[in-house]
């Protein structure tokens, strides 16, 4: 029981990372009047969801409760905090900045998940997959950050 505990604590963290995912790209997706960041934002904010659905239910499986919070302190905080002044900014290229560093300690959350003896083969599995999109997610928005000038 002690592992599964540990197991749904590590995926619970991951969860509470896509929950922030998904408010952030839901905020910036009201907020931005580009269409290329719209799309984009629209876009993760769903695979966000769709991560935050896979690990829940796998919470569920192990006698856990998915949590329903963001992260609310520490590095996370500081990160959401950057992405709310950019959004209210309106600046393109700070926006996809804060996101790109809000992705950059998504891929290292779910690396240090990975590396945790707490997880299953059939969890690993699941977290490895998803490492590989958000991944593509990440560099997504350096591409779209790297193509927008800041007056857009």
């Amino acid at each position: 029981m002690e592992n599964n505990q540990k197991t749904i604590d590590t995926l619970n963290e991951l969860v509470e990372i896509n929950n922030e995912r998904t408010a952030g790209y839901d905020q910036a997706y009201r907020t931005t009047e580009e269409t290329n960041m719209k799309t984009l934002f629209s876009k993760l904010a769903e695979s966000s969801k769709q991560y935050r659905e896979e690990l829940a239910t796998e919470v569920k499986k192990l006698g856990g409760k998915p949590r329903e919070t963001t992260v609310v302190s520490g590095k996370p905080y500081r990160v959401w905090t950057d992405i709310k002044t950019a959004l209210n900014k309106k600046d393109p290229k700070a926006i996809l900045n804060s996101f790109e560093s809000g992705e950059d300690y998504t891929v290292s959350a779910y690396e240090n998940a990975l590396n945790t003896t707490a997880l299953k083969p059939e969890v690993q599995t699941i977290v490895k997959k998803q490492v590989g999109l958000i991944k593509a997610e990440h560099t997504k928005v350096k591409d779209l950050r790297n193509n927008v000038t800041k007056t857009m």
